[in-house]
């Protein structure tokens, strides 16, 4: 199959190597998964977490390539955005949810039908239609378990409560809450994206910390979270009063 025959003849080779190179990045984040779920096997969790903290990282930059480079017009046979979904779940989902498992910080009794409430959950999110808004926000829970696990991990919050907090963001899911997507939001886009930089970096300073990272300033790092979270419910009733 020529080049011509999948993408407009007026793009260039190297345009055309570079979209294949931005797939090629979207999907090594599989990669990462899978590294990820190595040293979750071997009880490696400190790992586990830097290795999530760079598919979070590869997530987070493949999107703007993606637009720089033009791949949709470039590849359009291509569905980079499936791709994505792909990786997605199984990085933000699958990978976290096996981590909490097996490192036995579940009820041992309910510990299997508490993962495969997350499982079930997240498939049914990211398989809506709607589950990204052309507004620029998520609908439902957006599937961040890693961030979840994490604290969940780090906190070293009982078995019980865990389990309580995993079931409750997998409702979450259903809720017709609108969760701010940072970098496209219309709205509070600066200020969030400034903030969440500022969450990474205290972040990873508690990655380096790991397993026994200061609770300070793990409290700390869930001031954002709880932004996030906070504004997502406000523009959230925002935008159903304006539709009034």
């Amino acid at each position: 199959m020529t080049t011509s025959s999948v993408t407009p003849p007026e793009v260039s080779r190297s345009r055309w190597l570079a979209a294949w190179g931005v797939h090629l990045f979207t999907a090594s984040g599989a990669v990462v998964g899978f590294v990820t779920l190595a040293a979750i096997y071997r009880g490696e969790y400190t790992l586990a977490f830097w290795w999530m903290a760079v598919a979070l990282a590869i997530d987070s930059a493949d999107g703007t390539l993606a637009r720089r480079v033009g791949v949709k017009v470039v590849l359009p046979s291509f569905d980079g955005a499936r791709l994505d979904d792909v990786v997605d779940y199984f990085n933000y989902t699958v990978v976290p949810i096996t981590l909490i498992h097996a490192a036995g910080r579940l009820p041992p009794g309910v510990a299997t039908p508490v993962a495969a409430a997350v499982l079930l959950s997240s498939a049914y999110g990211f398989c809506q239609t709607d589950a990204k808004t052309a507004d620029g926000y998520f609908k439902g829970f957006p599937s961040y378990w890693n961030v979840v696990v994490f604290y969940l991990f780090a906190l070293d919050i009982g078995p019980w409560m865990a389990a309580s907090i995993l079931v409750a963001f997998a409702v979450l899911v259903f809720v017709p809450v609108y969760y701010v997507y940072p970098s496209k939001a219309p709205r509070w886009r600066v200020p969030t994206i400034m903030f969440g930089l500022s969450w990474a970096i205290v972040t990873l300073v508690t990655f380096a910390q790991l397993p026994t990272p200061s609770r300070t300033l793990l409290l700390v790092g869930l001031a954002f979270p709880a932004y996030y979270i906070g504004l997502s419910v406000y523009l959230t009733i925002g935008r159903r009063a304006s539709a009034e």
